[in-house]
Order: structure tokens, then C-alpha cells, then sequence
């Protein structure tokens, strides 16, 4: 079983060090790196789907979180106030007040709804120091944030899509979920006192459930404090889940931010704000992703996707060359030159890497690569830029094969 806090510092991805303090991990170069890739899939694909990006501040004041309902059922897990002056601001432990005052800081109308507003932003958490571990469990969070603002009639439509945006998500990450859970509210929880709101929610996503035939589960106490919520559950590698992607419906912060816009009929009523998350936390999606591939990560997710490997130092400079060929393209490649050990020792370093492309003398004079897959495939020596065409095509599409049918 691989797990993400050991392998993710062999292969140089995160670390931690204790005068930056527990749960705050910093991201290496190579993490770095799949960090980047996993933020322009979602943005790119939140992009297609009719979201529109925004970026917030990580502080507010503390009054912005009493009116949400943050301070009064959740302050326990917020960091303590900062004073300045007569001012008390607070790092925020979620986005989603935040969109609702971006929402109402223009008026709206019926004609420009569903409003898909979404962000990949940082929020902080005030966990215990027994309770964390590795990216799972951390105190800064990059969270994969989206609020849709709509009328009750498209909630159902809306949370489906969401539904289907994660699913493809799942796909291109080569992930599978668990199982689906409807979380409800349970006894003695702090929730938003008003019953009738939870009937409408639970209702409604209970059809949006039935609706895109997903097969669930229903479990009490595990509810945001102001409405029930779809959790996508994955599971490590010793079978403990935890929950990856959400959709929640929410009719508390539109009423708490007095929110409205003008329906047809010229009078305001009161949007429903839907709450999503694609990939959730950017920590605990790499994290997910460490065990699950052990590292060898879908080629267009990779560190590095494919490195030139020279037979001898003859073919250096082919192989530097090839390199910088790769770059201009968007490809992430290395050259692993002969002074870096023999040929074997460089493959079996390279083990992880999607794409080597040995360089020996017949290929460097006609422009040739001998392509090696890392699932120990070789090819045919063929053009470079027929060889290089076909990767980027494969990382382009978010594909999880290493091969197209064309090989």
C-alpha cells in the first residue's frame, strides 16, 4: 500500500518543515508542478461549463462570519481574530460567504441565472496538531470553490451538472469514487435552526440524486451547519475514507445576506445558492493521487512527462535539443545526460516517468527518438516530431493511456 506522506517525500513532491508549524506543508518543485496541472484541468473545465473566476481575499472581518452563521456554529475550527485597531478580522475558514457579498455587490436578473462563480482559493482551518497528517489533513487549504446562484426551479439541473463535471474529473484523474452520500443533519449538531429549509434541501437532492441514478447512501450528522450535502466519498489504500468532492444546496446564506434578484415579473425574490466542489481540497486530491498511482501519475499530470536519454555524450546536444522542442510545446521534460550513470541506471531512475525518448547515433542524425513507455513498452524509433505530436495530443485531452491507437 502506498502511503502519500512517505512517498511523497522520496519522490521529492512536499514536505514540511516544524518553523513553518504542523499542517503546513510547502510544495517542491515536482509538486509543484502536478499542483499546476491539476489547477488548469479545473479551471479549464469549470471555464467550459459556464463558470466565471474570481479571486477574494483570505481575510474578513469577523462580522462578515457572524452574519453567515460561520462565528455562531463554527468557530471552533476558526483561527482567533487578529486586532487591528477597533477592527477584528479573521482568516477565512470558507469561501462561500465571501461569493455571496461578490453576488450581492450588483443587482441581478432572472435572465443572466444559473450564475456560476468560482474560485481556487485559500482557506484555513484550526485543527488540532494530533489530528493532522501528510496533505490530508493540513491548516491552510487551496480549496476548488464554486457557488452557483440560481432559482429553485434550476437547482435540480444545476447540482446534476455538478454531478457530471466530477464524474468527467474522476475520469481524467484515472480515481473512482467510493460510494455516494446524502449527509444529513443528526441530533445534538450545531445546524441552522429552521426545519423547513432542511426538508426542501434534503428533498431536493435526494432527487438530484435519483435523478442522475446515482446509487447513495443516507447518513445523519454529517451536514454543513446550513444544509444537507451531497459528499462524493473516496477511500485510501487501507479502505478509511474521507470525502473528496461536494454539492450542497443552500438556502440559509441568501436569506442571512439578504441576496435577491429580479424575476420576470419585475419583483425581487430570493436566489438559491448552490455550493460545489470538483476536486475539493488541492492537498487532499494529491494527496488521493500519490496512493492511487504510487506515483506514476497520468501522463499530462506528471512531474516531468518525458526525459531524452543520450546514449553518450555524442548526443547530447540532440538530446538537449529535443528537450527545449518539448518545452516550446507545453511538455514538462528533462534531460538525463550520460554523467548521471549508464543508460540502465537513468532508465531505472526515470521508472516514473510517462515518456523516455533514448537518443543513441542513428536516431540523434535523422531526427529520430526510440520511445520507451513506462509501463515498459518500446517503440520503433520514428520522427521526433511525429513522436512528440501524439504525446501532446494525449496530455491535450487528459487522457490517462500512455499510447494512442495509432502505435
Amino acid at each position: 500500500m502506498h502511503d502519500h506522506r512517505r512517498l511523497g517525500r522520496e519522490l521529492d513532491l512536499f514536505d514540511t518543515d516544524p518553523l513553518m508549524g504542523a499542517g503546513l506543508p510547502y510544495w517542491l518543485p515536482d509538486g509543484a508542478a502536478v499542483r499546476h496541472a491539476l489547477e488548469g484541468y479545473v479551471r479549464d473545465a469549470e471555464r467550459r461549463a459556464g463558470y466565471r473566476h474570481v479571486y477574494s481575499p483570505v481575510l474578513g472581518k469577523r462580522e462578515l462570519y457572524e452574519i453567515s452563521g460561520h462565528w455562531s456554529h463554527y468557530s471552533g475550527d476558526m483561527f482567533p481574530p487578529m486586532e487591528l485597531g477597533d477592527e477584528q478580522m479573521v482568516l477565512r475558514p470558507s469561501l462561500c460567504p465571501h461569493h455571496a457579498l461578490i453576488y450581492r455587490s450588483r443587482s441581478h436578473s432572472y435572465r443572466e441565472f444559473p450564475l456560476r462563480m468560482a474560485e481556487l482559493g485559500a482557506m484555513y482551518r484550526s485543527e488540532l496538531s494530533g489530528v493532522l497528517g501528510g496533505l490530508t489533513r493540513v491548516r491552510a487549504i487551496q480549496l476548488n470553490d464554486a457557488h452557483i446562484f440560481c432559482t429553485p426551479e434550476q437547482v435540480a439541473e444545476e447540482a446534476c451538472a455538478a454531478l457530471e463535471l466530477i464524474g468527467r474529473a474522476y475520469t481524467a484523474l484515472g480515481i473512482s469514487p467510493a460510494r455516494y452520500r446524502l449527509s444529513l443533519p443528526g441530533p445534538g449538531g450545531k445546524y441552522v435552526a429552521d426545519p423547513e429549509l432542511w426538508r426542501r434541501s434534503a428533498a431536493l437532492l435526494r432527487d438530484v440524486l435519483d435523478r442522475c441514478g446515482v446509487a447513495y447512501e443516507a447518513v445523519e450528522g454529517e451536514a454543513a451547519f446550513y444544509g444537507p450535502k451531497i459528499d462524493v466519498q473516496i477511500a485510501d489504500p487501507a479502505g478509511r475514507e474521507s470525502t473528496l468532492s461536494t454539492v450542497q444546496v443552500d438556502f440559509h446564506q441568501p436569506e442571512r445576506f439578504d441576496l435577491h434578484y429580479i424575476g420576470a415579473d419585475g419583483a425581487k425574490h430570493r436566489p438559491v445558492m448552490v455550493h460545489r466542489s470538483v476536486i475539493g481540497s488541492l492537498e487532499r486530491a494529491v494527496a488521493h493521487l500519490i496512493e492511487v498511482h504510487g506515483g506514476a501519475f497520468p501522463p499530462w499530470l506528471a512531474p516531468t512527462q518525458l526525459v531524452a536519454l543520450p546514449v553518450s555524450d555524442a548526443e547530447v546536444d540532440q538530446a538537449a535539443a529535443l528537450v527545449r522542442r518539448c518545452r516550446d510545446r507545453g511538455l514538462r521534460a528533462e534531460l538525463a545526460a550520460p554523467d548521471q550513470g549508464t543508460l540502465g541506471a537513468r532508465i531505472r531512475a526515470a521508472r516514473l516517468v510517462p515518456y523516455q525518448a533514448v537518443i543513441g547515433p542513428r536516431e540523434a542524425a535523422a531526427d529520430r527518438i526510440a520511445p520507451r513507455l513506462r509501463d515498459g513498452r518500446r517503440l520503433d524509433a520514428q520522427p521526433a516530431a511525429e513522436v512528440l505530436r501524439r504525446i501532446a495530443q494525449l496530455i491535450d485531452a487528459h487522457s490517462t493511456e500512455l499510447l494512442d491507437r495509432e502505435a
